[in-house]
């Protein structure tokens, strides 16, 4: 018998670009509303109901809207690099808030899922008052990963060498729904693209973390000196992968944003 909670049934929203996205409505509906986005190669039940997030955050009162973004999860998987971008993933999120009639949130993402909340606070995603973004660094990280291994590997098994790209991989491969040609895809079309820029940062709340072990450590905290109205948390023997399972991240989070400053 699995430990894990049931997987929640996911409701579709349609994109501008017709892509479907699977949303996930936890909670009462009256609740104040946070809105979760997950990282690359994992989705919305892997990052935030399986961790235990979804269950802290509902008994603490507040309404979780989650998607699997575009690529991941339940959500449409489009194999063509030019269906991804900054800009289509910031306004997968807007749709979903604009779907859901929600005026405003508190945004909690993580990795790439941090990325977009950054980009999406920034360029004004009104619904947006304070953020939790975990594992977020400067520049581009996608560098790092081996294209041409991953499709070698998709295509005739062919072993990665790359420890990074093989990482991303075993995980991505263990989350149900996940097709590795479409994520190899979003990394082509995102590479390149638009970065968290220090001198342009958010001008809510947002609290940064970032695990002890994680080599973005030092970048993750470049963001937060950055914000001005930026906190840092370092989440304790914790890296990259591992990071979104820390009761320590949730126990952060969660005080964050039950701040009076956040219900004002």
């Amino acid at each position: 018998m699995s430990l894990l909670p049931p997987a929640a049934e996911p409701k579709r929203v349609m994109t501008s670009d017709g892509v479907p996205l699977a949303t996930y409505d936890l909670g009462d509906p009256e609740w104040p509303v946070v809105l979760a986005v997950h990282g690359f190669a994992s989705s919305a039940y892997a990052n935030w109901i399986a961790t235990g997030w979804v269950r802290e955050l509902n008994r603490a009162g507040h309404r979780v809207l989650a998607l699997d973004q575009r690529g991941h999860g339940n959500s449409g998987k489009p194999h063509d690099p030019s269906a991804y971008s900054m800009g289509l993933l910031v306004e997968d999120v807007q749709t979903v808030l604009d779907t859901y009639l929600v005026d405003e949130a508190v945004y909690v993402g993580y990795s790439l899922g941090a990325r977009v909340g950054w980009h999406a606070a920034v360029e004004g995603t009104a619904a947006i008052t304070r953020a939790v973004l975990g594992g977020i660094p400067d520049g581009d990280p996608l560098t790092r990963f081996r294209v041409d291994e991953a499709k070698a590997f998709i295509a005739t098994g062919t072993p990665v060498t790359d420890r990074l790209t093989q990482a991303y991989l075993t995980m991505a491969e263990a989350i149900p729904g996940n097709d590795l040609g479409a994520l190899v895809a979003l990394v082509q079309g995102m590479r390149g693209g638009e970065q968290p820029d220090p001198a342009d940062p958010p001008q809510q709340p947002v609290l940064f973390a970032a695990g002890s072990e994680d080599p973005i450590l030092a970048a993750s905290e470049r963001l937060a000196a950055a914000a001005p109205l930026g906190e840092f948390f370092t989440i304790p023997g914790r890296n990259h992968f591992n990071a979104p399972t820390a009761g320590s991240f949730r126990t952060r989070a969660l005080a964050f944003i039950e701040s009076p400053a956040a219900r004002g």
